[in-house]
């Protein structure tokens, strides 16, 4: 059995990591944290977990944490770098769900997240999280950066394009919409329902922290060449999901149907991305609560754009579900392993 522990273990990401976890067949959770529960029995605050975690909320000190195989952080921005290097020492795996190891330059890191690093040496080792395109870096990892849930839907809608050579990438354009649970559990007005509700709104048009991280895979598929990307996030009224809605311009002339077949031929063999019958618009409640991602390509009046349609639950393959996908790479278990559960309806 795989002794996992979670750090941060009362936001949403921890709690949907719980979720999984409780359910997976090679897991035994011995130890989590939360800042401000410890000693408080985790199924007297999740009701939903009771019957399938009876453990205690503990400090980040606890000596389970020292036994454990794999740690889950599902924390804010700068709390992994500060405590995966004692974690590894200690022979355990850590897998980071925020920022803090996905940005390969520190430098630009430090611009965007506002802090030092407090750990550059494991930038560098870090593999990055998106199965689809870095598996093997992920079989022998140690630390691992999760991707953020914009850039899961964002990279595996341009994926297949991009190792084509099919599209401009000196002008792509994501146009993103994430539920308010992106937005963490904390108590903030932006997130209130009467906030929240019955609105609609962009966001971090000047520049949001997501960007680099994008720009960084996308310039990977591209064999290191520089992309360019504008990225525009958006705030909906609904609970879980992400739709990211994706522009390029082809530079090939590939018709619709030899899109849809170049998408289904990357995609092939794939347990967790879902290629869409042609004409298809992939709804956010069709992921919902699952490690799915849904994708479909359009053409639209055969002119020389490409549009992409790629949703995700963000809490899960977009967080929570990528991680223990990752996890069960880490440690040679089938893949979808605890992640084969369906997207619920309604």
């Amino acid at each position: 059995m795989i002794k996992a522990g979670i750090v941060g273990g009362a936001g949403y990401a921890g709690v949907e990591l719980l979720r999984i976890l409780a359910g997976h067949p090679a897991v035994r959770i011995t130890a989590i944290t939360s800042r401000d529960m410890d000693g408080m029995k985790i199924s007297d605050i999740f009701p939903s977990l009771r019957r399938r975690v009876d453990l205690k909320f503990v400090s980040q000190e606890d000596e389970a944490f020292k036994r454990c195989d794999v740690v889950f952080f599902a924390t804010p921005n700068g709390v992994a770098m500060q405590q995966a290097a004692g974690l590894l020492a200690a022979g355990a795996r850590v897998i980071d769900l925020a920022a803090d190891f996905r940005i390969r330059d520190v430098a630009e890191w430090e611009k965007w997240y506002g802090m030092p690093h407090a750990a550059p040496e494991l930038v560098a080792e870090a593999a990055y999280g998106l199965p689809e395109v870095c598996r093997e870096q992920i079989r022998g990892a140690r630390v691992l950066a999760n991707p953020g849930c914009y850039p899961t839907a964002v990279q595996l809608g341009f994926l297949p394009l991009i190792e084509a050579g099919a599209i401009d990438c000196g002008h792509l354009i994501a146009d993103a919409k994430s539920g308010v649970s992106g937005a963490g559990r904390r108590a903030e007005v932006g997130s209130l329902f009467s906030e929240a509700s019955d609105s609609f709104k962009a966001y971090g048009v000047a520049g949001h922290r997501h960007l680099p991280e994008i720009r960084q895979g996308l310039s990977r598929m591209a064999g290191g060449s520089s992309v360019g990307l504008t990225f525009v996030p958006h705030l909906t009224p609904m609970v879980r999901g992400i739709h990211a809605t994706l522009y390029a311009r082809l530079t090939k002339d590939i018709s619709a149907a030899a899109l849809q077949e170049l998408f289904e031929s990357r995609f092939e063999g794939e347990a967790f991305v879902d290629v869409m019958p042609a004409g298809s618009h992939p709804e956010t409640r069709s992921v919902r609560a699952s490690n799915m991602c849904r994708i479909a390509v359009h053409r639209p009046q055969g002119a020389d754009t490409v549009v992409v349609l790629s949703v995700i639950d963000n809490l899960v393959k977009g967080a929570a579900g990528q991680a223990v996908q990752n996890m069960n790479i880490m440690f040679g278990e089938k893949e979808s392993l605890g992640l084969e559960m369906l997207a619920v309806n309604p």
